[in-house]
């Protein structure tokens, strides 16, 4: 209706899903919590196994890793076997791997099943986009705005889970999420019904065509250098703060929180207003500006810019995805992969790169050099600020809508 607000409208929508929508998302929401699951506890593992930092950093290295490799896989499966079974074979190993990680007797050990545990987190959160979109009611701005909520939802409640099973048993936060996967298999299959094939099978080097088109490759590269920098304050940042499950899973809480928060609410109001392009240069440079004072500040400063980076990580997380899956003439799920394959590498990288850059020089560098990440990524955005004008200006408020919701590229 003309005169209201094509954000509110979007935002009213999210709450108008079929139940298969909601099960799916309700799912996505344990599976991102998975994530963040071993961050407050990631001292105690050290303890419990009697680890370094950069040997259970391994736990977030070998998880992106195979997450990146898997993205060239997961269209490959799920244009052959459909998105349900897809979802329901992803469950299926996150389940398996999980409970099987509370049962480590070694770091080795837990990052092995880690990385099967990435492999079934790869199959089904990949898809999940693919079928939130294709089956959510409002279009595909509601459907990314109620991905993004599980994804925040679930960073958020992944530290705390963690913390709260954590602080008995290092071991029992993985029988928990196993066992909440296990009830994500249920619900999926009780209400998601098998969506349409697509009329043409991806191949395994469909997403890495995909990055042929300068758009989408740029959008990749940015996000690339700003996952190094997500995750270094993701996998590195507990040793730094040291402190209690508790107390730890509580900053993440909050971290989550204010992900959830600007990813959801604040930054379509931005985009809005603002255009893609300028949010994202913005608030790449302030993430920067947060990193250099968390790793010279106090205590008490780290605890502070480590929640108040969830602002600027939950808004880079919404724009890089609608940059993603509308920038390029590709199909949704195939330009997904394209670019998660890109982007995880780095999510691999930093967890690794971070505790050994801290054993070279000192534990300041770590963030200088993650600081240095983001701000490449803005430049990136900046120098090929051509190749994604178009989608930029689709998310302009002056250009047309459909229903009240704003229409994406692609």
């Amino acid at each position: 209706m003309q005169g209201e607000d094509p954000f509110e409208q979007g935002t009213a929508s999210i709450l108008r899903q079929p139940k298969a929508v909601w099960a799916t998302a309700g799912a996505s929401v344990v599976a991102f919590m998975g994530i963040g699951l071993v961050d407050p506890i990631l001292p105690s593992i050290a303890k419990g196994l009697e680890a370094t930092p950069s040997q259970v950093s391994l736990l977030f290295t070998s998880y992106f890793l195979i997450t990146a490799v898997a993205m060239l896989v997961t269209g490959f499966v799920s244009s052959r076997i459909g998105g349900r079974k897809t979802l329901l074979a992803g469950l299926t190993l996150v389940v398996v791997f999980a409970a099987l990680s509370g049962t480590s007797s070694s770091v080795a050990e837990l990052v092995g099943f880690r990385a099967g545990w990435s492999l079934g987190n790869a199959l089904f959160v990949s898809t999940a986009l693919a079928v939130i979109v294709g089956a959510a009611a409002g279009g595909s701005s509601a459907a990314i705005l109620l991905y993004e909520s599980a994804l925040g939802l679930g960073m958020a409640c992944g530290p705390l889970l963690g913390a709260l099973l954590g602080d008995a048993s290092w071991r029992y936060p993985f029988f928990g999420t196993a066992a909440l996967m296990a009830i994500g298999f249920v619900c999926i299959t009780a209400f998601l019904k098998e969506q349409p094939r697509p009329a043409r099978k991806t191949s395994l080097l469909d997403p890495l065509k995909a990055l042929s088109h300068r758009g989408l490759a740029s959008v990749a590269t940015s996000a690339f250098f700003y996952n190094y920098a997500f995750f270094t304050i993701l996998a590195f940042t507990p040793f730094v703060l040291n402190m209690t499950p508790y107390k730890s899973g509580a900053v993440f809480f909050a971290w989550g929180l204010l992900l959830a928060v600007f990813s959801v609410l604040v930054a379509p109001r931005l985009q809005k207003r603002f255009g893609s392009l300028k949010v994202v240069g913005a608030s790449l440079v302030l993430l920067a500006a947060d990193l250099v004072i968390l790793g010279y500040g106090n205590h008490t400063t780290a605890i502070v810019c480590t929640i108040v980076s969830g602002a600027f990580i939950g808004m880079n997380n919404t724009v890089y995805t609608e940059l993603a899956l509308g920038v390029s003439d590709a199909p949704r799920p195939v330009a997904s992969a394209g670019y998660n394959f890109v982007r995880w590498f780095a999510a691999a990288a930093a967890p690794y790169l971070a505790p050994k850059i801290e054993e070279w020089s000192n534990i300041h560098i770590p963030f200088v050099v993650a600081a240095v990440a983001a701000v490449i990524g803005a430049v990136v955005v900046g120098v090929r600020r051509s190749a994604l004008t178009h989608e930029a200006e689709e998310l302009e408020p002056k250009h047309a809508t459909e229903d009240g919701v704003t229409v994406f590229a692609g």
